[in-house]
């Protein structure tokens, strides 16, 4: 049986707003503060993230049958062991300048605690699909603050945006590099761990604050204001 589209779409909304694990579960906040410190750093981690998120989602689902209960926690983290490793030796075999980079927080991605909570709580009970796309939308939700932030502290401690871009995208990387500011300007505080924080506090109200409008607007719209009286008589 085909799964409705609204299933689809509501996997979606939760992974990137709702639930977002960067913004709203406050989940793998090591990496998110560690590596957000430019765009380019901050896209790689959450890419390889997203799809390990992923595939190790659909591949928990598809055996969450065959593993007994006492015992599915430590299948689940050598399931995701195993893609980590992989997606580790890709990214030094073909971004071997990014993986210099990122160093011990690829390895790190197998203790993440947003993968190993899809896993335990969606795809351990979903069919295979659902679970993929839990992963992935999970997964390109903490891409999307990650680069956010990323480029937010790059902005401002550096004024650069995608700084480095060739490390991810190869020779046409160097024409997306973007000097915003003179070569001697820097802003150090964003550049370190306390800009780190500053810019997800920046980020968690921003999306607080839309969240909160958006409610006010639907609580106008189900509660329309009654007709003002003219006080005109018939």
């Amino acid at each position: 049986m085909s799964t409705p589209p609204t299933v689809w779409q509501d996997i979606a909304r939760k992974g990137l707003w709702q639930q977002n694990p960067g913004l709203v579960q406050l989940l793998g906040l090591c990496p998110v503060l560690a590596i957000s410190n430019n765009v380019v750093n901050a896209l790689a981690l959450g890419l390889a993230t997203t799809l390990v998120t992923a595939l190790s989602s659909a591949t928990v689902s598809s055996v969450r049958h065959w593993v007994p209960h006492d015992i599915r926690n430590p299948v689940f983290i050598m399931i995701i062991a195993s893609l980590v490793t992989c997606v580790d030796l890709a990214m030094n075999a073909w971004l071997h300048e990014l993986y210099l980079v990122l160093g011990i927080f690829i390895p790190l991605i197998t203790t993440n605690c947003i993968v190993m909570a899809r896993a335990e709580a969606f795809a351990s009970r979903q069919p295979v699909r659902e679970a993929a796309w839990d992963g992935a939308m999970m997964g390109l939700g903490l891409t999307g603050v990650l680069v956010a932030l990323g480029a937010l502290r790059e902005l401002l401690g550096k004024g650069t945006l995608l700084a480095g871009a060739d490390k991810l995208f190869g020779p046409v990387g160097q024409h997306l590099s973007l000097q915003l500011a003179g070569p001697d300007y820097q802003f150090l505080l964003m550049l370190l761990p306390p800009g780190a924080f500053l810019g997800l506090a920046l980020l968690i109200a921003g999306k607080n604050a839309l969240d909160a409008r958006a409610r006010q607007r639907q609580t106008a719209a189900a509660n329309p204001a009654p007709l003002a009286n003219t006080g005109t008589t018939p």
